[in-house]
């Protein structure tokens, strides 16, 4: 029997859903979610994905901008721009878009976003919080991961979880994610020794490591809820993940594919994390 599969567009729209009615009660008091996105350079990738944001943030009720930088622009230059957006009552998230070129130092220009408005989730402050198991603003990816295990009513607590990739973004907050909620959690690297050994025994799978088709059916165990974080672009132009889908779905419980799986929720939790933000401020300015 095949996988069921994880629609991440639907699940997303879900979600969007309910984070709209949040947006709108903030309209009623008087207040937009605003979300400023800084990009410095031409990459293509990331061009789209911004321009993706700032469409979902209309559609949600989500004012946005976006602060676009040539390749050559300075260090200086756009951390000043960022703390001039710290200072705008009106922008309540900031995020920056990765990758940035080699020149620039990603963790001093992330850092230069107030803590308050870290709608990514990558302020080393709340990445310091995401391990005490407190933090406001998760990860975003990772956080689409759980809203959709939520969404998809499959359970966390005592399973054992497998998490292949140790990236800041992805994998380190996935296993803490994961571990907050009670699960037993293996991270593996793409250099895990029998890594098969590893991700045969998971009852959750989740795999962020930028290679495509890597985990391949015999690789996974019957049943499981397989999670294909991976977004790679093979010689032909078509995108894949890192799970070779179709032998993997028909072995696997659930299953996320790509695109459509993981990419939407990813947005969708941005969007939650600035009207997130936008709301605390808002009570913020009550209580002064």
């Amino acid at each position: 029997m095949s996988a069921k599969i994880m629609d991440g567009n639907a699940l997303a729209g879900e979600v969007r859903a309910e984070w709209k009615v949040r947006a709108a009660r903030l309209a009623e008091k008087g207040m937009q979610p605003g979300l400023a996105v800084v990009i410095v350079g031409d990459n293509p990738a990331s061009s789209i994905y911004v321009r993706n944001k700032a469409t979902a943030s209309r559609e949600i009720g989500i004012y946005s901008e976006i602060h676009a930088f040539p390749e050559s622009a300075g260090q200086d230059e756009v951390i000043q721009r960022i703390q001039e957006l710290n200072d705008n009552p009106e922008i309540h998230g900031i995020l920056v878009q990765l990758p940035l070129p080699r020149h620039l130092e990603s963790n001093k220009v992330t850092g230069a976003i107030a803590v308050e408005k870290d709608a990514d989730g990558f302020h080393l402050y709340n990445v310091g919080a995401l391990v005490a198991g407190n933090t406001v603003f998760p990860p975003c990816t990772p956080y689409g991961v759980m809203k959709m295990l939520e969404k998809c009513g499959i359970p966390v607590e005592g399973q054992h979880a497998v998490v292949v990739g140790r990236s800041n973004i992805v994998g380190k907050p996935m296993a803490l994610m994961l571990l907050q909620k009670g699960a037993t959690v293996t991270i593996c690297t793409s250099k895990t020794r029998e890594l098969a050994e590893h991700t045969r025994r998971a009852d959750i799978l989740v795999v962020a490591i930028g290679k495509p088709h890597m985990i391949t059916a015999g690789m996974v165990k019957p049943g499981a809820t397989v999670i294909d974080v991976g977004i790679n672009r093979l010689p032909d132009g078509k995108l894949a993940g890192d799970v070779d889908f179709e032998p993997v779905k028909e072995k696997a419980g659930y299953i996320t594919p790509v695109p459509g799986g993981v990419g939407p929720m990813t947005i969708t939790m941005l969007l939650c994390n600035a009207i997130e933000a936008a709301e605390r401020a808002q009570a913020r300015s009550v209580q002064v």
